[in-house]
């Protein structure tokens, strides 16, 4: 793949174009990756409060009780969203399903160990830890290791 950049002062805006000779899952990575820019920050609701969350923030994000809920270092914030939005609004942002009611922020993690039953624990640089279920191991792995053949998805 080549990558060409034009700097000029004849340039009113930055426009983006992209010559393919057919679509693949790398253009449609670019193409989340670029509209993901867009997102900045998650409105969250700690004692009757809105508070403004960076993804980057986050270790992650988990259902309980009917109820989400974003785990950073040391607090656990509530998002007014289902887990399915909250997923797609950041799985550009490389998170990813860590069981059906936890989503990872695969840049937080520090290190992780294989559990008994065939689940991995993951801890955070925050401290945090998190486990992944059997389901979502190798997806996992592949995206940690081999730095995830399918482009962040």
């Amino acid at each position: 793949m080549k990558v060409k950049v034009d700097i000029n002062d004849e340039h009113d805006e930055t426009c983006i174009t992209i010559q393919a000779k057919e679509w693949s899952e790398e253009l449609e990575y670019i193409v989340k990756m670029i509209k993901s820019r867009n997102t900045k920050r998650l409105v969250g609701v700690e004692q009757d409060q809105s508070i403004l969350i960076h993804p980057n923030e986050i270790d992650y994000v988990f259902a309980e009780n009917r109820k989400v809920f974003a785990a950073m270092a040391q607090q656990k914030v509530e998002l007014k969203m289902k887990l399915y939005e909250v997923e797609s609004l950041l799985k550009p942002l490389h998170f990813t399903r860590f069981s059906k009611s936890v989503i990872g922020n695969l840049n937080q993690i520090l290190r992780f160990e294989l559990a008994f039953n065939g689940s991995l624990c993951v801890h955070f640089k925050s401290g945090n830890k998190e486990y992944v279920t059997r389901n979502y191991v190798a997806e996992i792995k592949e995206k940690l290791i081999l730095g995830g053949g399918s482009y962040g998805n």
